[in-house]
């Protein structure tokens, strides 16, 4: 199958892609774009998850720590310190990938469930961390947190003028990964998803490639929840609960475990049901779970997953 050359898209791929861009232009104009950019905001969070899962065969289960310190790290910077809106978020950045450095030092060295349950734990420190700390503002949060203006000039109190800054950051976040996933870092990784012990007598040191996948997924984490926080001006714990990495876990198995446009489908279903299925008040829990264990057992690859098999190409 003939590939172009920028960022290594398949013929198929490039047309999925442009129809995304295309839809993420047109639709602010259509729904309401405050609902978009938290699809937006999870989709990437949901790559950065998929990009540790499905490419690496890491599965975290403290993913949340990253997302809402993001969150927390980027509210604080533009609210306290007067950052603007692109410092604050790349503030949040670096914040996702500080802690992915210093977690994943610690659980990269475990395999399987051991990894898995050393991730929870960490996140769950994580949560008690920014429940007591006094800069997070506790069960209160950080609230009233100025979009202020990109770059000192264009000011994003307009919902257009902030999801445009949201559709870019996204859109960023999805090439990078797309990027990583087809570069020979990408296929190493891959190989070490395969088959680790064959990576290792090949000479390739496993350790140091899972660590930096780790880190570079937490640092998209934590791009998402810096973001996610200026949109909405509020930076809470629900960002930073174990609940919150369940949910990202969910929408990336919904949409597609190992595929490209497979983790933006999950949040874009999760998000819509949340949104709409509201107004059912205590039944939407319920309502939830068994549109879920449809969808899980229709799609057993994913939505994207069982698409790309119909269709014999790679999503």
């Amino acid at each position: 199958m003939p590939r172009f050359m920028m960022f290594g898209f398949s013929r198929p791929q490039l047309i999925a892609f442009l129809v995304m861009v295309a839809l993420v232009a047109v639709a602010p104009f259509v729904l309401y774009p405050v609902f978009l950019m938290k699809v937006l905001c999870f989709a990437l969070f949901a790559c950065a998850f998929n990009l540790l899962i499905g490419y690496v065969g890491l599965l975290s289960f403290g993913h949340a720590a990253y997302f809402g310190m993001g969150g927390y790290v980027a509210g604080y910077a533009a609210k306290a310190w007067g950052f603007t809106p692109e410092l604050a978020i790349i503030a949040g950045t670096l914040a996702g990938g500080v802690l992915g450095a210093a977690f994943g030092w610690l659980a990269i060295r475990r395999q399987g469930i051991y990894f898995a349950m050393i991730t929870l734990a960490l996140g769950q420190m994580a949560y008690f961390f920014c429940l007591q700390a006094p800069f997070t503002g506790g069960e209160d949060g950080i609230q009233q947190i100025p979009r202020g203006n990109l770059f000192g000039m264009i000011s994003l109190k307009s919902d257009l003028a902030m999801y445009a800054v949201v559709a870019v950051v996204f859109l960023f976040g999805f090439l990078l990964v797309h990027r990583i996933v087809h570069s020979p870092f990408g296929q190493i990784l891959k190989a070490i998803r395969e088959n680790e012990p064959r990576a290792t007598s090949l000479g390739y040191r496993t350790d140091s490639y899972k660590l930096v996948a780790f880190i570079i997924s937490c640092a998209l984490a934590g791009l998402a929840g810096g973001t996610k926080s200026l949109v909405f001006g509020i930076a809470t714990l629900t960002d930073v609960h174990n609940a919150m990495s369940g949910e990202v876990v969910l929408m990336t198995l919904l949409g597609g475990l190992g595929t490209i446009f497979g983790p933006v489908m999950g949040a874009l279903i999760a998000t819509a049901m949340e949104n709409y299925l509201a107004q059912a008040g205590a039944w939407v829990t319920v309502i939830q779970g068994v549109i879920f264990v449809a969808c899980v057992l229709a799609f057993r690859k994913g939505v994207i997953g069982v698409l790309a098999e119909r269709l014999k190409i790679q999503l």
